[in-house]
Order: C-alpha cells, then structure tokens, then sequence
C-alpha cells in the first residue's frame, strides 16, 4: 500500500496544504515581473474576434441538479469581474487576479467541483466552466496560452448536449492553479462575459481585424477498450487560416488526450477500437 501524501491523511490536513500553495502563488504574484491586465471598458472593441454560449444547467451523469443552479448564481458573480478586461500588447491575463476568491461572505453558493478524480461540491463551485468559455475563445485567436490545468487522465461525464471536442476544459483551483494567457500580439483585445439565466455568453474582441482566422478541429476520436477498461481517445488541433487566401498555414497539435472513462459503458455510443 503507498504511503499518503500530507494533503491525504485528513480534511484538516489537506486545507494545510491548500492554504500553503495559495501563499506560494501570492509569493509567486508579488515577485513576478508580469504585467497583468486589469484595465476594463464598458465600451466594446469595434471587431469580433469569436463568440460563444455555454448552457449552464447541463445534467452531468448523477450530479445534483441544485448544484448546477448555484453554479449559475456563482457564474452570474464572476462574470462581470472580467467582462470589459482590455488585454494590450505584453499583458498577461489572469482569471484569479480579477475574480478574486470565492467565499460564501460575497455570495457563491455550494456549487460542483472536482476532487481527487470524482465530482465533489464546495464554494464557489462552477468556475471551472467558466475558464472552460475563455479558453476555447482563445484557441480561437493568436493569444499565447501559459498557463492551463487540465483533468488529465480521467473522463468524467458521458456526452449530454457537448458543443466543443472532448478534452478542450479546464481545471482551475483558487489561486495556484490559475487560467493565463498572454498577449504577444501588435493588437489591444478585450473579453466580455455576462449570463442571461439560461448561458454563459462569451465575447472576444479587438481593436483592429484580425488576418488570420482560427479552427479548432478534432481527429482521432474513439472510445479503446484495454482490458476491461474503456479509454476515450482523441487530439486536438488548431488550423491557421489565412482570411485573403483561404489557405491554411498551419496546423497546431494542441491537445492530445488518452482518459479513463469513468463512467458506466452503457453510455458509449461512439465507436470502439
């Protein structure tokens, strides 16, 4: 039997360990040289880089169903935390730096998390999806990704309403495990973010056009059975398309995912190899 790690022999022990990487990533902040965007506008930027909904509600296997309705009023919170950030050339956009903790003295509810491999439930549950809207506007544009968690190793729910390719989430933990990209562009852009009760809305804009334009494709995808075990397999690229000509100028692996499906196979509807 392997020995625990600190964080494992007790709840007590694992806030401990908790409260010791947030002050390592405060430590971490407050030595850094970045510069992180933090200046907002209410006035949107003339051109749109991409857009996307994400339906909040979603039934998620045997997920209570009141914690996906404290996720909307936890979404509904943050969301006007970021929305109007102005990210300009050399900034670096933090989602922790501008959303802040989320405590039950500011008004998050109990919403879904995800602890040790299996849904769980704590404060401020939800913003994973959050990060997950974000990040999949940003594979959308020329906007450098440095930082991104992911739930490696693990599929956690079967297909209910999907609308991007498995293995585009995130994974997020206040504050050491953040969501960050940079702007290493010539260009000023900007995130807008708001819900309207049934979608989380996303926006990413900029102030001048774009010449190329981006596609996140999805090869690959299969459900392996290895042993008695199903894995869910697929990859992740993003082509490069020039907008005068139309040719593609380059295509990116951005993601390859191999995960245990951690659900009963009777929801296993693709094909198997």
């Amino acid at each position: 039997m392997s020995r625990k790690l600190f964080c494992e022999i007790s709840p007590f022990t694992y806030k401990i360990s908790m409260y010791k990487e947030i002050f390592k990533r405060h430590l971490k902040n407050l030595l850094s040289f970045e510069k992180y965007a933090k200046e907002k506008s209410g006035v949107r930027l003339e051109n749109l880089v991409y857009t996307h909904n994400s339906l909040i509600r979603r039934r998620l296997g045997d997920v209570d169903m009141e914690l996906q309705e404290n996720k909307s009023v936890n979404l509904s919170l943050a969301a006007p935390k970021v929305s109007g950030i102005i990210i300009k050339p050399g900034e670096t956009f933090s989602f922790w730096k501008l959303v802040g903790s989320c405590s039950k003295a500011k008004g998050y509810r109990e919403g879904m998390t995800i602890a040790a491999g299996k849904p769980s439930k704590g404060t401020g549950g939800g913003m994973c999806q959050f990060t997950n809207l974000i990040h999949w506007m940003i594979l959308h544009s020329p906007l450098d990704i440095c930082e991104h968690h992911h739930h490696d190793g693990m599929d956690l729910f079967p297909d209910f309403g999907r609308q991007i390719p498995f293995g585009c989430g995130t994974s997020i933990m206040y504050n050491y495990l953040d969501y960050r990209f940079q702007n290493n562009t010539d260009i000023t852009f900007q995130l807008v973010a708001y819900t309207n009760g049934t979608h989380l809305c996303g926006e990413l804009r900029a102030d001048k056009p774009l010449d190329y334009k981006y596609h996140v494709i999805e090869k690959d995808a299969c459900f392996a059975l290895v042993g008695d075990t199903y894995y869910r397999r697929n990859k992740i690229f993003v082509n490069k398309v020039d907008k005068r000509t139309g040719n593609q100028v380059e295509c990116r692996l951005v993601k390859e995912n191999n995960a245990k499906v951690m659900y009963d196979e009777k929801y296993i509807n693709s094909g198997i190899v």
